[in-house]
Protein backbone atom coordinates (compact mmCIF):
# COMPACT_ATOMS: atom_id res chain seq x y z
CA UNK A 1 0.00 0.00 0.00
CA UNK A 2 1.38 3.43 -0.73
CA UNK A 3 1.54 5.80 2.17
CA UNK A 4 -0.36 9.24 1.50
CA UNK A 5 2.10 11.24 4.07
CA UNK A 6 3.35 14.43 2.57
CA UNK A 7 6.56 16.44 3.86
CA UNK A 8 5.83 18.62 7.12
CA UNK A 9 8.87 20.68 5.97
CA UNK A 10 8.29 21.50 2.34
CA UNK A 11 4.68 19.65 1.86
CA UNK A 12 5.95 17.69 -1.06
CA UNK A 13 4.76 14.04 -1.73
CA UNK A 14 6.82 11.90 0.85
CA UNK A 15 7.91 8.59 -0.93
CA UNK A 16 8.95 5.32 0.43
CA UNK A 17 12.24 3.33 -0.20
CA UNK A 18 12.97 1.14 2.24
CA UNK A 19 12.93 2.31 5.94
CA UNK A 20 12.86 5.88 4.97
CA UNK A 21 10.02 8.48 3.45
CA UNK A 22 11.44 11.12 1.35
CA UNK A 23 10.29 14.33 -0.76
CA UNK A 24 11.73 15.31 -3.90
CA UNK A 25 13.69 18.42 -1.98
CA UNK A 26 15.40 15.48 -0.60
CA UNK A 27 14.18 15.92 3.14
CA UNK A 28 14.52 12.27 4.67
CA UNK A 29 12.52 10.51 7.64
CA UNK A 30 13.55 7.55 8.63
CA UNK A 31 10.49 4.57 10.81
CA UNK A 32 11.02 3.76 14.10
CA UNK A 33 11.66 0.03 14.90
CA UNK A 34 8.18 0.29 16.38
CA UNK A 35 6.73 1.17 12.79
CA UNK A 36 5.82 4.75 13.42
CA UNK A 37 7.59 7.51 11.19
CA UNK A 38 8.55 10.59 13.27
CA UNK A 39 7.06 13.97 11.13
CA UNK A 40 7.35 16.49 13.48
CA UNK A 41 10.49 18.16 13.07
CA UNK A 42 12.51 19.59 15.81
CA UNK A 43 12.40 22.90 14.44
CA UNK A 44 8.67 22.47 14.65
CA UNK A 45 8.33 21.22 18.66
CA UNK A 46 7.21 23.97 21.19
CA UNK A 47 8.90 22.24 24.00
CA UNK A 48 11.78 18.75 24.04
CA UNK A 49 9.26 16.67 24.76
CA UNK A 50 5.19 18.02 23.39
CA UNK A 51 2.24 15.95 23.89
CA UNK A 52 1.38 13.90 26.89
CA UNK A 53 4.19 12.88 29.27
CA UNK A 54 4.91 9.01 30.25
CA UNK A 55 2.76 9.12 33.45
CA UNK A 56 -0.48 10.52 31.53
CA UNK A 57 0.12 7.86 29.13
CA UNK A 58 0.50 4.62 31.23
CA UNK A 59 -2.11 5.87 33.29
CA UNK A 60 -4.64 5.73 29.65
CA UNK A 61 -2.99 1.96 28.90
CA UNK A 62 -4.35 0.86 32.34
CA UNK A 63 -7.72 2.46 32.02
CA UNK A 64 -8.22 1.58 28.66
CA UNK A 65 -7.07 -2.23 29.29
CA UNK A 66 -10.04 -2.54 31.60
CA UNK A 67 -12.53 -1.90 28.26
CA UNK A 68 -14.95 0.57 30.63
CA UNK A 69 -14.86 2.86 27.18
CA UNK A 70 -15.34 -0.27 24.77
CA UNK A 71 -18.77 1.07 24.63
CA UNK A 72 -17.91 4.04 22.62
CA UNK A 73 -14.87 2.31 20.73
CA UNK A 74 -17.49 0.43 19.29
CA UNK A 75 -20.00 2.57 18.44
CA UNK A 76 -17.11 4.46 17.01
CA UNK A 77 -15.86 1.81 15.10
CA UNK A 78 -19.61 0.41 13.79
CA UNK A 79 -20.47 4.68 12.94
CA UNK A 80 -16.93 4.93 10.71
CA UNK A 81 -17.73 1.37 9.04
CA UNK A 82 -21.37 1.97 7.82
CA UNK A 83 -19.81 4.96 6.04
CA UNK A 84 -17.06 2.26 3.97
CA UNK A 85 -14.23 4.97 3.89
CA UNK A 86 -11.07 4.65 2.01
CA UNK A 87 -9.24 6.95 3.77
CA UNK A 88 -9.17 7.80 7.80
CA UNK A 89 -6.84 10.42 9.58
CA UNK A 90 -7.47 10.40 13.96
CA UNK A 91 -6.13 13.64 14.58
CA UNK A 92 -4.80 13.44 18.57
CA UNK A 93 -4.79 9.52 18.48
CA UNK A 94 -3.19 9.20 21.62
CA UNK A 95 -2.17 5.18 22.42
CA UNK A 96 -4.56 3.74 19.19
CA UNK A 97 -7.40 2.42 21.01
CA UNK A 98 -10.00 4.09 18.87
CA UNK A 99 -7.77 4.06 16.12
CA UNK A 100 -7.42 -0.03 16.14
CA UNK A 101 -11.09 -0.57 16.33
CA UNK A 102 -11.90 1.69 13.16
CA UNK A 103 -9.40 -0.19 11.15
CA UNK A 104 -10.21 -3.76 12.54
CA UNK A 105 -14.00 -2.56 11.55
CA UNK A 106 -13.08 -1.53 7.50
CA UNK A 107 -11.73 -4.28 4.89
CA UNK A 108 -7.60 -4.11 4.22
CA UNK A 109 -8.01 -1.98 1.37
CA UNK A 110 -9.01 1.31 3.73
CA UNK A 111 -6.05 3.70 4.88
CA UNK A 112 -6.33 4.46 8.26
CA UNK A 113 -3.74 6.69 10.25
CA UNK A 114 -3.70 7.92 13.62
CA UNK A 115 -1.03 10.78 14.46
CA UNK A 116 -0.08 12.67 17.49
CA UNK A 117 2.63 14.88 18.94
CA UNK A 118 3.13 12.60 22.03
CA UNK A 119 5.95 10.17 21.08
CA UNK A 120 5.45 7.81 23.94
CA UNK A 121 1.93 7.42 23.09
CA UNK A 122 2.65 7.23 19.15
CA UNK A 123 5.15 4.43 20.13
CA UNK A 124 2.96 2.02 22.01
CA UNK A 125 0.45 2.55 20.02
CA UNK A 126 2.79 1.46 16.90
CA UNK A 127 3.95 -1.34 19.04
CA UNK A 128 0.78 -2.76 19.85
CA UNK A 129 -0.94 -2.21 16.81
CA UNK A 130 0.02 -3.28 12.82
CA UNK A 131 -3.35 -2.19 10.98
CA UNK A 132 -2.94 1.55 11.15
CA UNK A 133 -0.44 3.62 10.49
CA UNK A 134 1.02 5.87 12.82
CA UNK A 135 3.10 8.44 12.75
CA UNK A 136 4.45 11.91 15.36
CA UNK A 137 2.94 14.77 13.63
CA UNK A 138 0.90 18.29 14.31
CA UNK A 139 -2.61 17.99 13.93
CA UNK A 140 -2.55 21.67 13.15
CA UNK A 141 -0.27 20.90 10.14
CA UNK A 142 -1.01 17.85 9.18
CA UNK A 143 1.45 15.34 6.95
CA UNK A 144 -1.58 14.56 4.53
CA UNK A 145 -2.34 16.18 0.97
CA UNK A 146 -5.70 18.28 0.34
CA UNK A 147 -9.10 17.02 0.01
CA UNK A 148 -8.18 13.30 0.29
CA UNK A 149 -9.64 11.67 3.39
CA UNK A 150 -12.86 10.73 3.80
CA UNK A 151 -13.08 10.57 7.69
CA UNK A 152 -11.48 12.89 9.85
CA UNK A 153 -11.37 11.87 13.87
CA UNK A 154 -10.81 13.97 16.66
CA UNK A 155 -11.96 12.30 20.24
CA UNK A 156 -11.50 14.26 23.22
CA UNK A 157 -8.81 16.14 20.98
CA UNK A 158 -8.70 19.60 20.30
CA UNK A 159 -10.35 20.61 16.77
CA UNK A 160 -8.51 22.72 14.22
CA UNK A 161 -11.03 23.48 12.15
CA UNK A 162 -9.40 24.84 9.22
CA UNK A 163 -7.20 21.71 9.10
CA UNK A 164 -9.71 19.26 9.01
CA UNK A 165 -11.88 21.40 6.65
CA UNK A 166 -8.49 21.15 3.98
CA UNK A 167 -7.74 17.10 4.84
CA UNK A 168 -11.08 16.45 3.99
CA UNK A 169 -13.02 15.75 0.71
CA UNK A 170 -15.88 18.20 -0.31
CA UNK A 171 -18.07 14.75 1.16
CA UNK A 172 -15.92 14.39 3.53
CA UNK A 173 -17.37 13.54 7.67
CA UNK A 174 -15.64 15.37 10.75
CA UNK A 175 -16.35 13.31 13.23
CA UNK A 176 -15.38 14.55 17.28
CA UNK A 177 -16.18 12.77 20.08
CA UNK A 178 -16.51 15.05 23.52
CA UNK A 179 -17.97 15.00 27.30
CA UNK A 180 -21.66 14.19 27.50
CA UNK A 181 -23.68 16.37 29.71
CA UNK A 182 -23.19 14.08 32.73
CA UNK A 183 -19.32 12.67 31.74
CA UNK A 184 -17.65 11.61 35.23
CA UNK A 185 -20.68 13.49 36.93
CA UNK A 186 -19.53 11.72 40.06
CA UNK A 187 -15.69 12.19 40.24
CA UNK A 188 -16.45 16.36 39.64
CA UNK A 189 -19.00 16.08 42.35
CA UNK A 190 -15.44 15.15 44.73
CA UNK A 191 -13.96 18.09 43.85
CA UNK A 192 -16.68 20.87 43.41
CA UNK A 193 -19.46 22.38 45.59
CA UNK A 194 -21.29 23.18 42.34
CA UNK A 195 -21.05 20.47 39.79
CA UNK A 196 -21.92 21.66 36.04
CA UNK A 197 -22.68 19.67 33.04
CA UNK A 198 -20.95 19.45 30.35
CA UNK A 199 -22.34 22.26 27.07
CA UNK A 200 -22.65 20.97 23.68
CA UNK A 201 -19.41 21.49 22.00
CA UNK A 202 -19.50 24.61 19.79
CA UNK A 203 -19.73 23.66 15.69
CA UNK A 204 -16.22 24.16 14.22
CA UNK A 205 -15.87 27.34 11.83
CA UNK A 206 -17.02 26.11 7.94
CA UNK A 207 -18.35 23.19 9.08
CA UNK A 208 -22.46 22.33 10.00
CA UNK A 209 -23.88 19.52 12.33
CA UNK A 210 -25.30 16.52 10.47
CA UNK A 211 -26.03 14.23 13.57
CA UNK A 212 -25.22 14.19 17.09
CA UNK A 213 -25.50 11.52 18.88
CA UNK A 214 -25.31 10.59 22.94
CA UNK A 215 -24.02 7.19 23.99
CA UNK A 216 -23.68 6.89 27.87
CA UNK A 217 -23.19 3.99 30.55
CA UNK A 218 -23.39 3.97 34.73
CA UNK A 219 -20.98 1.52 35.52
CA UNK A 220 -19.28 0.49 38.63
CA UNK A 221 -15.27 0.95 38.69
CA UNK A 222 -12.46 -0.28 40.73
CA UNK A 223 -10.94 2.24 43.01
CA UNK A 224 -7.65 1.61 41.22
CA UNK A 225 -8.88 1.93 38.02
CA UNK A 226 -10.61 5.28 39.05
CA UNK A 227 -7.14 6.65 39.88
CA UNK A 228 -5.95 5.72 36.29
CA UNK A 229 -9.05 7.53 35.20
CA UNK A 230 -8.33 10.59 36.90
CA UNK A 231 -4.94 10.61 36.22
CA UNK A 232 -5.50 10.48 32.43
CA UNK A 233 -8.09 13.42 32.28
CA UNK A 234 -7.42 17.13 33.33
CA UNK A 235 -8.64 16.15 36.85
CA UNK A 236 -5.14 15.24 37.86
CA UNK A 237 -4.23 19.25 38.21
CA UNK A 238 -7.54 18.98 40.72
CA UNK A 239 -7.36 15.90 42.77
CA UNK A 240 -5.72 16.92 45.81
CA UNK A 241 -3.97 13.92 48.37
CA UNK A 242 -7.33 14.09 50.42
CA UNK A 243 -9.57 13.68 47.37
CA UNK A 244 -7.75 10.05 46.75
CA UNK A 245 -8.03 9.61 50.45
CA UNK A 246 -11.33 9.45 50.42
CA UNK A 247 -11.80 8.14 46.55
CA UNK A 248 -9.75 5.10 48.88
CA UNK A 249 -12.24 4.67 51.20
CA UNK A 250 -14.64 2.37 48.85
CA UNK A 251 -13.31 -0.40 46.49
CA UNK A 252 -15.52 0.64 43.93
CA UNK A 253 -17.14 3.73 42.64
CA UNK A 254 -20.42 4.18 40.33
CA UNK A 255 -19.25 6.68 37.84
CA UNK A 256 -21.20 8.27 34.60
CA UNK A 257 -19.44 7.56 31.39
CA UNK A 258 -21.00 10.62 28.83
CA UNK A 259 -20.31 11.03 25.64
CA UNK A 260 -21.26 12.84 22.38
CA UNK A 261 -20.29 11.65 19.28
CA UNK A 262 -21.13 14.52 16.82
CA UNK A 263 -20.71 14.73 13.03
CA UNK A 264 -20.25 17.20 11.14
CA UNK A 265 -20.19 18.43 6.83
CA UNK A 266 -18.09 21.21 4.94
CA UNK A 267 -20.30 24.46 4.40
CA UNK A 268 -21.43 24.58 1.28
CA UNK A 269 -18.84 27.16 -0.61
Amino acid sequence: MTLDYRCPICSEQLNQAGNTLSCKNRHQFDFAKEGYINLLPVQFKRSKHPGDNLDMVQARRAFFATNHYAFLQQSLAQLIAKKSPKMVVDLGCGEGFYTQAVAAALPDSASVYGLDISKPAVKYASKRYSKPHFSVASSKDAPFKEAETDIVLSIFAPVFSHESKRLLQQDGTLIVVGPGPKHLFELKQKIYEDVRLHDAPPCPEGFEVIEQTLVEESQEVAVDVAENLIKMTPFAWKFKDSHFEELAQNPTHQITFSFLITQYKKQSS
